[in-house]
């Protein structure tokens, strides 16, 4: 077990370079992978039933007991995200399954790596745990409305079909995590430790089969690709740290909500665009699991080099597990 688990701390502390191998060997040997496509939905379930695991009911306290930088963070990640995809798709002329997908990425909820960047970067992580929680929770009817007002024009949107696959993939495992910790204590938390390589493995599986698939796409617009995500969290990162400045949060805030909204659910945008829009649409979130794991060390480490003047939050352990 001891093992396993100095696999698992390997498997998360170099999730980023794991993600940039696997991209790297399935667009250059693309054939051992082409079958995992099948899959994606289900490996994501896994990575959300790991988050059912580890949440606690503590982790929804800040939600009751100061609600707004919360409200604050989540408004800021719906709003922000879709709408500098759709302004990012419009300005580099995106085709259309890129333009959607990009809007996709924008459009889904925080991801939970976020969480462990935001304890490096000396923010407020119960308020980064609360605000991908609630934007998770929420996700099911405020992604496929924010599809159907900003990416119809590029793809056809089936909202009704999206609410279900997201509430299959996100809300039926979550809830399933937290049922089987309820009733099976002692093995859950045996098994903490072990999430992170199981994480990892689910999210570099699902990478490899949309990069597999698309390789000659890639090869082709990889770059615009890759710009357009690159622009897309930078920008995210950005507004959301002077939206929380704008808006009267103290540092310790402002960090925690620039690094939600600026890391988003990059699986679980993979796993959507792969059902409703194609495989081509998957990869803003595909390029997208790489770049947030580089972009995001990098600022927290910038941060935590710098003193945080009144703040008045106390951080927590970092949580369990690196999920996307």
């Amino acid at each position: 077990m001891k093992l396993l688990e100095a696999i698992s701390t390997i498997a998360g502390k170099y999730f980023a370079v794991w993600v940039i191998l696997t991209s790297t060997f399935a667009f250059m040997v693309p054939g051992p992978f082409l079958g995992l496509g099948n899959y994606i939905t289900i490996l994501l379930g896994v990575v959300m039933f790991g988050m059912g695991l580890t949440l606690k009911a503590v982790d929804f306290k800040i939600i009751f007991t100061k609600p707004l930088p919360v409200i604050i963070g989540v408004c800021a990640q719906f709003v922000i995200m879709p709408f500098v995809a759709f302004a990012i798709a419009k300005l580099m002329n995106l085709p259309a399954e890129l333009a959607a997908g990009l809007v996709l990425l924008g459009s889904v909820p925080g991801g939970t790596s976020s969480n462990v960047m935001v304890y490096l970067a000396k923010g407020n992580v119960p308020l980064s745990i609360a605000m991908t929680s609630v934007s998770t929770l929420l996700a099911p009817i405020i992604t496929p409305l924010l599809l159907l007002l900003l990416a119809d024009q590029w793809m056809p949107v089936d909202a009704v079909a999206m609410f279900m696959s997201i509430v299959q993939v996100i809300i039926v495992p979550i809830i399933l995590g937290l049922v089987v910790k309820k009733f099976f204590p002692v093995a859950v938390k045996k098994s903490l430790a072990v999430l992170p390589l199981i994480s990892v493995a689910a999210i570099i599986t699902i990478v490899a089969a949309v990069v597999s698939g698309n390789a000659a796409t890639i090869a082709g617009s990889g770059l615009l690709i890759f710009t357009s995500v690159m622009l897309h969290n930078g920008f995210g990162l950005l507004l959301g740290y002077f939206t929380g400045k704008v808006l009267g949060q103290d540092e310790v805030n402002r960090r925690a909500i620039a690094i939600e909204v600026g890391m988003q659910n990059s699986g679980l945008g993979v796993a959507l665009a792969t059902a409703h829009f194609g495989p081509l649409a998957a990869l803003p979130s595909v390029l997208a699991a790489a770049w947030h794991n580089i972009s995001g060390p990098i600022l927290a480490t910038y941060w935590a080099k710098k003193p945080v003047i009144n703040r008045d939050e106390k951080t927590a352990v970092p949580p369990v597990g690196v999920k996307l």
